[in-house]
């Protein structure tokens, strides 16, 4: 049992590590916005983002290694489109972090409100 979550954590955090390796890079994200709004070959988006082939296909090579992209050739022309992951595990790591960050600038807030408060308090026993 140990050994088959242990799997499952290490599957995950690859799983993870792939994803934001992809999301990393620029033109990747600029890749996925394009491909958002329609499928398209590699040709034309080497085109799009003024690259090479061979450097559309290793950044669509990254892509489609995390599943966020898919591609199919047909005769020589190999299309891309979004891959079927949703992102919905990184949106939830996302997630957990901004809440733990909120919380934690809700605790400065009130610890600088407490600090303005006697500030005030000692500003007004000052003058009296």
């Amino acid at each position: 049992m140990r050994y088959t979550l242990n799997r499952m954590v290490q599957y995950a955090r690859a799983h993870l590590d792939a994803s934001f390796s992809a999301l990393s890079d620029a033109t990747r994200r600029g890749v996925l916005e394009q491909l958002g709004h329609a499928d398209a070959s590699i040709t034309d988006l080497a085109e799009k983002f003024h690259m090479t082939l061979t450097g559309m296909k290793k950044h669509v090579g990254v892509l489609e290694q995390a599943g966020l992209v898919t591609t199919e050739k047909v005769g020589r022309v190999r299309t891309c489109k979004l891959g079927l992951r949703r992102l919905e595990e990184e949106t939830a790591w996302i997630e957990r972090y901004r809440q733990l960050w909120a919380s934690r600038f809700d605790e400065l807030d009130k610890v600088v409100e407490e600090l303005k408060r006697k500030e005030k308090l000692d500003g007004r026993k000052k003058r009296e």
